[in-house]
């Protein structure tokens, strides 16, 4: 049991004292939050006030918004022209156009793809269904790698951590920091640069809320300024 005298300074101290990054001491402080949050909740059985909760005074630690990888259209270009196959080709271009989860992707049947509509109806988070585009240029390989491959279950033959690591191994040999998140990442930049607005690519990425998108899409005014910048030094 925690001593009931605990307080929101006493947590403070203890965060402030571990030797490890912001990054860590935030993976403390959820632990913790979720830790009292349950305590002081009915589900506990312990009858405290959640008003008592020590947690109520204790900030988060801040941590560094920090810019990640995505996969652009031209380095997209060269993993699919560099890749040894047409299912790893399809699967990049897949990825690419349809910001799939690894999960979605790799779970993908020869039922699940609308030729007509050039969607695929994937179970994303939460057991929900949706639906993910793809363009011409991936239903090109997608028909070309079908017709010459039938698989039972899933269509490609491998499963998610087989994905990840051909796209890792493909990403080193080409100098790309290439993971299945950094082409959905790709995905979300690649659309917000052609004008689409944050809600039509929350959508179509099947995400929950625009803050994901707009936490995705924050390395695209820095590539822009940067583009300008070199611009202008020329």
């Amino acid at each position: 049991m925690v001593d009931p005298t605990t307080t929101g300074h006493d947590i403070n101290r203890f965060l402030a004292s571990l030797q490890c990054s912001n990054g860590g001491k935030h993976s403390y402080y959820r632990a913790l939050r979720a830790f009292f949050n349950w305590l002081f909740s009915a589900k506990s059985g312990y009858g405290l006030d959640a008003r008592d909760n020590p947690m109520l005074g204790v900030e988060p630690p801040k941590v560094g918004k920090r810019i990640m990888s995505s996969i652009t259209e031209q380095q997209c270009e060269t993993l699919i022209n560099t890749a040894g196959n047409l299912r790893d080709k399809a699967i990049i271009s897949l990825l690419f156009d349809s910001g799939m989860r690894l999960s979605e992707l790799a779970s993908v049947k020869t039922e699940d793809i609308h030729w007509d509509t050039q969607t695929i109806s994937v179970i994303g988070k939460g057991n929900k269904q949706r639906r993910a585009p793809f363009t011409a240029t991936s239903a090109q390989l997608l028909r070309a790698y079908l017709a010459s491959n039938h698989k039972q279950g899933t269509i490609w033959g491998i499963d998610g951590p087989a994905i990840a690591k051909m796209l890792k191994v493909l990403g080193k040999q080409n100098g790309i920091k290439c993971n299945p998140h950094a082409f959905r990442r790709g995905f979300a930049c690649r659309l917000h640069r052609k004008g689409l607005s944050t809600l039509d690519i929350m959508h179509l990425g099947g995400w929950e809320d625009l803050s994901m998108v707009q936490r995705y899409t924050r390395a695209i005014t820095f590539e822009d300024c940067l583009e300008h910048y070199r611009a202008a030094l020329a």
